[in-house]
């Protein structure tokens, strides 16, 4: 009796399984384009139009792996809207792998600036010899097409340039990531090809930080030397490598709010975006908590942008494929607290 009463708990306990409705998705909100794939969104006003300089994903075959060489991009899209949810524009390929001289494979996370009447368009990929620089192309209109420079940029290395220029009119360059992103090869300016596949494998010592320039008069190069961005908690201490929850991984941004500089990233592998306030550029950027919940994927990467009195956070996720390498951009309100702190964003409940 004892084994026919198991066998009947057993069969009525497979049958609730197959017949249980499959739960429902809620996203916080749409992709903004769905006829091609797109990731990292960079978001700019530029005349005042909405510009969106985001990853192109495509499909390649390639094998994943944690170097990420399945993110194997070969051109850009420029996106531009009139406003924020409005009818979205793809400008077509602005740039592509097949026209910047010294450049092997894997378009990356890009950015965009305007100064002295010409845009800017930052990005990384890697040269022939493997190794992540960044390049910067230049264009009279913010849609492109692009022109890239003849070489890297000089000093430059690893992923995810965001430029900021601040109300002095100064710009910086903050870029790194780890991981695919080679942060980690590089020590005393020199990359080590045999050197980590993910961190500095230093458990209880500070972690990788994230890199800070400032960009000369022209945009073209670095003016002074690359430094690290000083993320620390509360009590000045510095994040630990083992404090995945808290410590850089990818994908800095910088914006300004009441005269404070925030900034923010992705934990990567915990998929966070996090943020740090400062007072100054360079920091010391003091921790403060995530304000983003993990979205749709496995990685996160986000850019922040006012737009006529109001916050707005451009993002990605994998809505469309359920593929973590074929992402689509979504935007949504951020909203900073009385207190200078993020409000939460939850991007989909399931």
């Amino acid at each position: 009796m004892a084994i026919a009463s198991s066998c009947q708990q057993a069969n009525q306990k497979a049958e609730k399984e197959t017949t249980k409705v499959p739960k429902k998705t809620s996203y916080l909100s749409q992709p903004i384009i769905s006829k091609i794939y797109t990731a990292d969104p960079s978001a700019h006003v530029f005349n005042g139009k909405i510009y969106v300089y985001p990853s192109h994903d495509i499909e390649t075959g390639t094998p994943e792996n944690d170097n990420g060489d399945h993110f194997d991009m070969r051109d850009y899209h420029i996106l531009s809207m009139d406003s924020v949810n409005g009818k979205v524009t793809d400008h077509g390929v602005a740039l592509s792998i097949k026209d910047i001289p010294w450049a092997g494979r894997q378009l990356w996370a890009p950015d965009a600036a305007f100064k002295n009447g010409t845009y800017y368009l930052y990005f990384p990929v890697k040269d022939k010899s493997d190794v992540f620089r960044i390049g910067v192309a230049t264009s009279k209109n913010p849609a492109g097409p692009f022109k890239a420079e003849p070489e890297p940029i000089k000093g430059s290395y690893s992923i995810d340039p965001a430029v900021f220029t601040d109300t002095d009119g100064a710009s910086y360059m903050y870029f790194g990531g780890i991981w695919g992103g080679q942060l980690q090869r590089w020590n005393n300016g020199k990359y080590d090809a045999n050197g980590s596949k993910t961190d500095s494998q230093k458990e209880n010592e500070p972690a990788l930080s994230a890199k800070v320039a400032k960009l000369s008069s022209d945009m073209l190069s670095f003016d002074g030397e690359v430094k690290d961005v000083q993320l620390v908690d509360k009590q000045g201490k510095a994040l630990l490598t083992n404090d995945h929850d808290r410590r850089f991984f990818e994908g800095a941004w910088m914006h300004k709010f009441n005269g404070k500089y925030y900034f923010t990233y992705s934990t990567g592998d915990t998929h966070y975006l996090a943020y740090a306030i400062g007072d100054k550029p360079y920091g010391p950027f003091v921790y403060e908590g995530t304000f983003m919940k993990p979205v749709q994927g496995w990685t996160t990467h986000h850019s922040i942008l006012e737009i006529k009195g109001k916050w707005y956070i451009f993002y990605h996720d994998t809505q469309l494929s359920g593929k973590t390498h074929l992402r689509n951009v979504k935007v949504t309100e951020l909203k900073h607290n009385a207190d200078g702190t993020i409000q939460m964003i939850e991007p989909w409940v399931e």
